[in-house]
C-alpha cells in the first residue's frame, strides 16, 4: 500500500485572485449557519471591504493550497501605526484538525512583522469556540473574562505582541508544506 502525499503551498494573492475565492464563499456560508444571518448578507459583508486593505505595505492575504484546492486562509490589514488586525481567518470543513490553521497564523505573524508591525488585534464571534482555542493555543491574551459565557461576551477580542524574531525571509513567494 502506498501512501498519498499532500502537496501543501502558502501562497499571497491578491483579494480577487481566484484562489481567494473559496475562502470568502465558505466563511459566507460558514458563518450563515452560526449566525443568524444569510449566506447572500454575509458574502456581500466580506465583499466589500476594498482589496487594497488587504494589500501591502500595510495589509496582505494569504491562501493555502493542496494539491491545487484553496483549503485555508487569512488576512490582515492596518488597525494603525503598530498593530495589524487579522480578518478572515479560515480552513475549509474538509480539511480541519491537520494544523493548517497554525500554518495561517504563522505565516502571517511572520509577514506582519516585516510590515513593521509589533501587535495583532483580532476578533472572533462567541459561537466559533475552535477560533478561541486556536488563537489561545497561538500564544494570544483574550480580551475579555473568559469566565462569562460566550453569548455575554459577544466579540471575543485577543491581541499577540510579537517579536521580530518570528520574522523570516520574504514571504511574498509561494512556499511549500512538508504533508499535513
Amino acid at each position: 500500500m502506498t501512501e498519498r502525499t499532500e502537496s501543501v503551498q502558502t501562497v499571497f494573492v491578491d483579494q480577487t485572485d481566484p484562489l481567494a475565492a473559496p475562502l470568502l464563499e465558505e466563511l459566507a456560508i460558514e458563518y450563515s449557519t452560526r449566525y443568524e444571518r444569510t449566506r447572500d448578507e454575509i458574502y456581500e459583508n466580506l465583499s466589500t471591504y476594498p482589496a487594497e486593505e488587504f494589500a501591502a505595505p500595510g495589509g496582505a492575504l494569504l491562501v493555502v493550497v493542496v494539491d491545487g484546492t484553496s483549503v485555508a486562509g487569512g488576512a490582515f490589514r492596518r488597525y494603525d501605526d503598530t498593530t495589524a488586525e487579522l480578518k478572515r481567518i479560515w480552513t475549509s470543513s474538509a480539511h480541519r484538525r491537520r494544523g493548517l490553521g497554525r500554518i495561517v497564523l504563522r505565516e502571517l505573524e511572520a509577514e506582519i512583522v516585516r510590515a513593521g508591525y509589533s501587535r495583532i488585534f483580532l476578533t472572533t464571534g462567541p459561537r466559533q469556540p475552535e477560533a478561541v482555542a486556536l488563537y489561545l493555543a497561538a500564544g494570544y491574551t483574550a480580551l475579555f473574562d473568559r469566565s462569562l459565557p460566550p453569548q455575554d461576551v459577544g466579540f471575543h477580542g485577543f491581541e499577540k505582541i510579537l517579536h521580530t524574531a518570528i520574522a523570516l525571509p520574504s514571504a511574498c513567494a509561494a512556499k511549500e508544506y512538508e504533508s499535513v
